[in-house]
Formats: C-alpha cells, sequence, structure tokens
C-alpha cells in the first residue's frame, strides 16, 4: 500500500474513532440529562432497542400504529430481572365433574322473573343518568365528582370509569355506548400517566378485570390487546427478588430498570388479589407468565396461612418484603376482604386442578366461623349473623388470647355470597346455612336505620350464644353506656337515652363510628349470589326496596352522591360530592342482574372478580 493511501486510510479511522467517542458522550448526557440528579439509576441491564416511555405527557389521543400487538409494548418488551420460573401447565381438563353451584332453572318462578322487568328497567335508568353526566362532565377520567361535575384522575388517568363500566353497558344491551367507548378505550396509552404511583391491586380488578371481563361479554379483540398490555405492565410490579408484587407501585422506576422491593407494609387484600385476572389472561393468550407469577403469590399465602398468629386467618397488615406475617389484627372486611373472596372463585376458573384453594378456604372460613362471626342481639331475637373482627393479645404468661372487636364493616358484607358460593362449590351444607344468616344479618343493618340503608362502619352487642339470644333492653343500654366511657373523654352522668335519641341509635346498635354510604354493593352482592345458588325469592323484593331506599336518597341532577350521614332522619340527606366507579360497574351492575333472567351470566359459566367484572370459566383450562 502507498503511503498516500495509509495517510487517508488513518485519516478516516481517526474520524471513526472521534464520531463513535462523540456518540457514546452524547448519550451519557442524555441519559443523564432524563435522570433526577439524586437518584442512582443502574441501567446495566438496559436494553438499548427500548425506548423509555414518556409517563410526563398524557396524550391519549395519538394513533397506534397499525395492526400494532400489545407485545410489542414497551411493557410488554421490558427486561426483568426476577421472572418466576415457568411450570408445566395443568393437564387440559373440561368442566365435566366440577359442581354447578346455581340452582336448577326450576327451582326458579318464570312469573316471578317476568315481574321484575320493570325493576330491572329502572335500575338501568339509573345507570344511564351517570353514564350520561360522565359522557359529557368527565369522559375519559377515572371518575365523576357529580355534585360540582368535576372529573377525577386517581387512577393513572387512563379512564378507570369507563373501562370498569364496559361491560356494564354490554349486560345492559346498550352497544352504541358500548361501541363508543371501545373506540376510545383503545387509544388509551398505558405507557403515559402523570401519577407517580398507581395501586396496582385497583389497577388489575377494575381495569385489567374491566377488559378481561369486557372481552370475555363481546369477543372484541381489540379489549383482549389492551388487557395485554395492561397485565405485561402489572407483570412488571413483579419483579422483586422474592416474587411479590408492589402495590403501591412507582412504575417510573420500573420502567427505568431499577432494582424493586416488596413492601414492609402491604394489606392482605392487595397482595392476594392478582389470581383471577392473570389466570384468565394466561388462558385466553396461552401466555403462562401471568399465572405463574399470581399462582407463585397464592402458594406462598397458602405456606404462610398456618403460621399466624390467628392459624387459618392472615393479618390484615403483612410484611411483603420479609414475608413474616406476625400482625395481630384479623378480618374478613375492609383491606382483607378481596383475598378472601378470591379464593373459592380461583378454584372454579381454573377447574379445581389445585388443591390449595379449597384447603385455604376451608381452613380460613372455619377460623372465621369460629372466631370473627358472631350473633348480634337484636329487639326481634333474629337469628342472624355479621362479621367482626378479631385481635390477638399476648397475656402475662406468654399465651395468647382473642377479643372480639364487634365493629361491622359495610365491605364485609361480601360475607354472606363467600359462603354462599363456597358451600355450593365445596358441597358444605353448613356454609349455605352461614350464608344465608349473613345476608340477613346485613339486610337487618340496612333496615334498622332510618334510611333503609347501612352505614360503613357501625358496633352492636355480640351474644354468647349463636342459638339463644333473648333480647335484653338495659344490657344494651349499659353496653352503649360503656362504648361512650371507654373513650378519651368518658362522661359517667350522662343521660343514656337522650344520647342514644341524639346520636339516632337504633336498638341493638351500641355506636356507629362511621354514619357514610359510599354507594358500596357489598350487601347486593351477596344478595344476588344467594338468590342464584338458593332461589330465595324473597330476596327479590327486600333487594328492589334496598334500591328504592338507595335511589331516593343518593340521586342528584350528575348522578348519584354518597350519604355523609344515614342515621339521620331528615328528609335533604347530606351528600358528599363522591360517585366511585363501583356504584355503576358493581352496585348497579348486581341490582340489574338481580333482577334478570337466572340464566344471564349463570354462576356456572362465571365467575365475578372482586370489582364484580364476570371472567369466563373456560371449557378446557388454557383456551387458544
Amino acid at each position: 500500500m502507498s503511503r498516500s493511501r495509509r495517510q487517508w486510510l488513518g485519516f478516516f479511522l481517526s474520524l471513526s474513532i472521534i464520531f463513535l467517542l462523540y456518540r457514546h458522550h452524547r448519550s451519557l448526557n442524555d441519559s443523564n440529562a432524563s435522570t433526577p440528579i439524586n437518584e442512582k439509576v443502574d441501567n446495566q441491564d438496559q436494553d438499548p432497542d427500548i425506548p423509555l416511555p414518556d409517563f410526563q405527557n398524557p396524550d391519549f389521543s395519538s394513533e397506534p400504529p397499525p395492526n400494532t400487538h400489545a407485545h410489542e409494548s414497551f411493557w410488554g418488551r421490558l427486561p426483568l430481572r426476577h421472572i418466576v420460573l415457568p411450570s408445566l401447565p395443568p393437564p387440559i381438563q373440561s368442566r365435566l365433574g366440577i359442581p354447578k353451584i346455581q340452582a336448577d332453572p326450576s327451582s326458579f318462578s318464570g312469573v316471578t322473573t317476568w315481574f321484575q322487568k320493570s325493576r330491572q328497567a329502572a335500575v338501568k335508568d339509573a345507570f344511564t343518568r351517570c353514564w350520561d353526566s360522565y359522557k359529557s362532565l368527565a369522559w375519559q377520567t377515572d371518575a365523576l365528582a357529580p355534585i360540582s361535575g368535576l372529573p377525577n384522575n386517581a387512577f393513572g388517568g387512563w379512564g378507570l370509569m369507563m373501562i370498569d363500566n364496559l361491560d356494564t353497558l354490554w349486560i345492559m344491551r346498550m352497544r352504541t355506548e358500548f361501541d363508543e367507548a371501545v373506540a376510545t378505550v383503545v387509544d388509551i396509552n398505558f405507557e403515559n400517566t402523570q401519577s407517580s404511583e398507581i395501586n396496582t391491586h385497583e389497577i388489575n380488578i377494575r381495569i385489567l378485570g374491566g377488559l378481561l371481563g369486557a372481552f370475555d361479554l363481546s369477543g372484541d379483540q381489540r379489549l383482549l390487546s389492551k388487557a395485554i398490555e395492561v397485565g405485561d405492565m402489572l407483570y412488571a410490579a413483579f419483579d422483586t427478588p422474592n416474587h411479590l408484587p408492589i402495590t403501591l407501585w412507582d412504575l417510573h422506576r420500573a420502567a427505568r430498570q431499577e432494582e424493586q422491593l416488596a413492601e414492609e407494609m402491604v394489606s392482605a387484600s392487595e397482595l392476594g388479589s392478582f389470581i383471577l385476572e392473570f389466570t384468565r389472561l394466561s388462558q385466553l393468550t396461552s401466555e403462562l407468565k401471568y399465572f405463574n407469577a399470581a399462582q407463585f403469590v397464592m402458594e406462598r399465602l397458602g405456606q404462610l396461612q398456618d403460621v399466624t398468629k390467628l392459624t387459618g386467618m392472615w393479618p390484615v397488615v403483612l410484611n411483603a418484603r420479609t414475608e413474616v406475617f406476625d400482625g395481630d389484627f384479623f378480618t374478613l372486611g375492609a383491606e382483607a376482604d378481596s383475598l378472601y373472596k378470591t379464593l373459592a372463585k380461583a378454584d372454579m376458573i381454573l377447574g379445581g386442578r389445585f388443591p390449595v384453594y379449597r384447603k385455604m378456604y376451608e381452613r380460613s372460613t372455619r377460623t372465621a366461623a369460629g372466631h370473627s362471626l358472631f350473633r348480634p342481639m337484636t329487639p326481634h331475637n333474629r337469628d342472624i349473623l355479621v362479621p367482626g373482627s378479631i385481635r390477638v393479645m399476648m397475656t402475662q404468661n406468654g399465651k395468647s388470647r382473642t377479643l372480639l372487636e364487634s365493629r361491622v364493616h359495610h365491605r364485609s358484607c361480601f360475607t354472606g355470597g363467600m359462603f354462599a358460593l363456597g358451600g355450593a362449590f365445596y358441597s358444605i351444607p353448613s356454609h349455605r346455612k352461614i350464608a344465608n344468616k349473613l345476608v340477613d344479618g346485613c339486610i337487618w343493618a340496612a333496615q334498622a336505620m332510618p334510611l333503609g340503608i347501612m352505614p360503613e362502619v357501625y358496633e352492636t352487642v355480640p351474644c354468647a350464644s349463636q342459638t339463644e339470644c333473648p333480647w335484653n333492653e338495659w344490657h344494651w343500654k349499659q353496653e352503649v353506656w360503656k362504648s361512650v366511657n371507654s373513650s378519651p373523654e368518658p362522661d359517667p352522668d350522662m343521660d343514656i337515652d337522650a344520647y342514644i335519641h341524639e346520636h339516632h341509635l337504633p336498638k341493638g346498635f351500641i355506636s356507629i363510628p362511621d354514619t357514610r354510604y359510599n354507594l358500596r354493593p357489598e350487601i347486593i352482592e351477596s344478595m344476588f349470589n344467594l338468590y342464584r345458588i338458593s332461589a330465595r325469592e324473597d330476596l327479590l323484593d327486600t333487594a328492589w326496596e334496598m334500591f328504592e331506599s338507595i335511589q331516593n336518597t343518593t340521586e342528584i341532577i350528575n348522578g348519584n352522591a354518597a350519604l355523609a350521614d344515614v342515621t339521620s332522619p331528615t328528609e335533604e340527606p347530606i351528600h358528599i360530592d363522591s360517585m366511585e366507579s363501583f356504584w355503576m360497574s358493581q352496585t348497579l351492575k348486581y341490582f340489574y342482574l338481580m333482577f334478570s333472567a337466572p340464566d344471564a351470566l349463570s354462576l356456572d359459566e362465571y365467575v365475578f372478580n372482586s370489582a364484580g367484572h364476570p371472567l369466563k370459566r373456560p371449557d378446557t383450562m388454557w383456551e387458544q
């Protein structure tokens, strides 16, 4: 090679090296510029071909590329550190041999069913008013504040109220509204949000569950594609060293592939509520990673079930990082409800192939029946049950004792439906009896109030026996007096009769710490399950009376608003500027189905997740 050619070659090599050094320097600067100075980011595993999403620009209007598959989204391609190793899929299993749980069609009166059509139409009218208000005032947002008419984005700004009600629109045959909503949903970009953190439990049961439920009813493949996007996003929350998911999740950190750790304080309800949605997504896609992730968590909960301070149940607060569940407070109600109501349903959607669910269900309900459920003392000696809470105390000699707290939460009224479903699926006759008493207990609490609506929290007098419990008015007043004088400001000289009158305490109620009604669905949810399983026709009239009571007191111009005080007999109830999405997606949906023909969404064909979304029970374990 001539000297001149060697000089030219050296010149071009020098230019190439300088250019590569410049590109490397610029990429480092760009990376540092996009990362907060005070945050250390470990990008050693970052795939250079995966662009980070623009979380700070929630633009949902951009058109997605044609024929884009959800697996090509950012979340679907994000490398993870801690993947649950794939397990062999369960054998293909038909539903032959799986017991039917819904009452035989001949048990339902055709005349009675026909009579419910006008009631069903009234429920649909209530839903339509709320939907129209949401559409005109808060379209594509997470919720509508019905008094102010303002939108609210507390769940990522991804249109939770719209997605949460897709299946309700389909069930109520509002096809035009359904098609319009789906056309909007397909443009939502789950790579964009201004929320610093999201609650993965709520996103899972409401958004992923809502998409899956709407797909199972309509068969619209666009909804399944969006469900895969959401599933891939939530799957990244399981990327922790012990594979337990993060519930209050900084998805921005996950997107930057920073190390994630499970939380030290998480509710049992949030930790154990992914299995239904993740299983259904695996069944529809044949992608087992979702099922593997959720099943691992449930197996771990099953292993730890018998080492808690109250064997068989899980404490309300769990340490998901250390997996030491040493809490001393146990309940079926708030912050634990979704875990317990999921157990038998998971067994149903999985075809009864995993013994862990029957074990978890039977052991938890056995403990709850012995410690949490109690008969309240009532004026008419009603043979009913209500669920309380349990606190485990340590005595001076180092032994534990349980203390029943007779506060009853509205959210715990799902228990009647849980015992009804589990009792039918597992053929446990005693659970069917318990289910009837629990449903009747929640109905009693509602009917005892001036507005016919159960408050968020009340306290009552527990009976010493579940078989004999005569009413004793003196004893009731003594319990009211003790409740007042256990407060930081006791009043030993108070006039007990005046206090009861002033605080609107019905006979049998010691106190009502939370007088609100937040448009909750739990009572009608249990009534619906019990009616479908037992064909108890009196529940239909009771449900209608309950619907009228709620509608008459919560209806306002822009929909329905929560109540501040259900104990006040005033003609003008005090409203709260809140209409949670579950008012339409659960409460009104269950009322509508209560008055539907019994074969509409049969419990032998569907399971309803914690947010009331119907997920199809497949004919085979993994659908293709």
